[in-house]
């Protein structure tokens, strides 16, 4: 399952307890201060990891406590310093606090960390002539994790436009295929490794529709997904199945895109006019190419004609 969002409360370790003790032997008329310092508390690290894919583990797992430091002992000894308690997420994974909506960090690289909750500083001890005191407690939060994937080519579209037939196509990677809308209900991420040239990661989302922005259909959930992405390919179905307009429908989409966000709207795009082996398709690309005056590569990803120059396209633009 696939699971992009979760909120999770994070809690670190509380110092230990100072120690009161004092040092007596034959020769000593009044004990000696001795106590040693707490340790300090364990730290909450978030931490990137390539090997993860969703924030899915947070479904079942929400509450996070660092353990506390060790007590200080006589003879001067300092309690032991609690180790950190490591959370890994996938890469991509931005940190909200749940309270204000502040965003806290972006971890898009793998291995890259942040202390989200220092752990509580450990209690004085009594070997400076002063009473012990108890360690200092550790933070407390209450975090948004959002997962944004991380691919250099995001694929929109409306529902049943080939989007998923594409990435097939194209990658190792499995995107259910139907021939019905919605068919894909979460991103699938594949690598398009031709040999040609350097791999890249694609991003199949599910399909747009109009107000899709304002929370219709499936899109809003995923649209965060192509926010990282440094091109999108827009396939059209050019066969116009239901009466569908392909023009219509480029701007339909595009408006989308500009409404969830500006920055997303002005990535490059490159146009696939797709299902170009359907009867109808030759005058309907036609007619878009007048409407739209763009560069568009006429494909048909279920006989996998045309996806070569897009592939190369693709990798120009990149």
């Amino acid at each position: 399952m696939f699971v992009d969002q979760a909120k999770i409360y994070v809690k670190s370790g509380k110092g230990g307890k100072g120690c009161q003790s004092f040092y007596r032997d034959k020769y000593a008329r009044q004990g000696i201060p001795s106590g040693g310092g707490g340790g300090r508390g364990a730290d909450i690290v978030i931490k990137a990891d390539r090997n993860l894919q969703t924030l899915l583990d947070f479904r079942y797992n929400r509450h996070f406590y660092g353990p506390g430091g060790g007590k200080g002992s006589g003879n001067n000894r300092k309690g032991k310093d609690a180790s950190a308690l490591i959370i890994r997420v996938p890469c991509g994974t931005t940190i909200r606090e749940a309270k204000n909506g502040c965003q806290l960090r972006d971890l898009d690289k793998d291995g890259e960390e942040v202390v989200i909750a220092k752990g509580g500083r450990g209690g004085l001890g009594n070997h400076d002539r002063r009473e012990a005191t108890d360690g200092e407690p550790g933070e407390e939060k209450e975090l948004v994790l959002d997962l944004k994937l991380i691919a250099e080519v995001g694929v929109v579209g409306f529902p049943n436009a080939g989007k998923s037939t594409l990435i097939c196509a194209v990658t190792q990677a499995y995107s259910k295929i139907g021939a019905y809308p919605f068919t894909t209900k979460f991103p699938v991420l594949g690598v398009v490794n031709t040999g040609k040239g350097k791999p890249f990661v694609v991003a199949d989302i599910p399909g747009l529709i109009e107000g899709s922005s304002k929370g219709k259909g499936l899109g809003d959930k995923f649209l965060r997904h192509i926010e990282r992405t440094k091109i999108i390919i827009h396939i059209i179905d050019m066969a116009g199945f239901d009466g569908r307009d392909p023009a219509e429908d480029y701007r339909i989409i595009n408006q989308e895109l500009k409404d969830y966000s500006k920055e997303v709207y002005k990535k490059p795009q490159i146009i696939a006019a797709n299902k170009m082996d359907m009867p109808g398709a030759s005058l309907n690309l036609e007619r878009f190419r007048r409407t739209v005056r763009r560069k568009v590569y006429p494909i048909s990803a279920l006989k996998n004609n045309g996806l070569e120059e897009l592939i190369a396209g693709v990798r120009k633009k990149l």
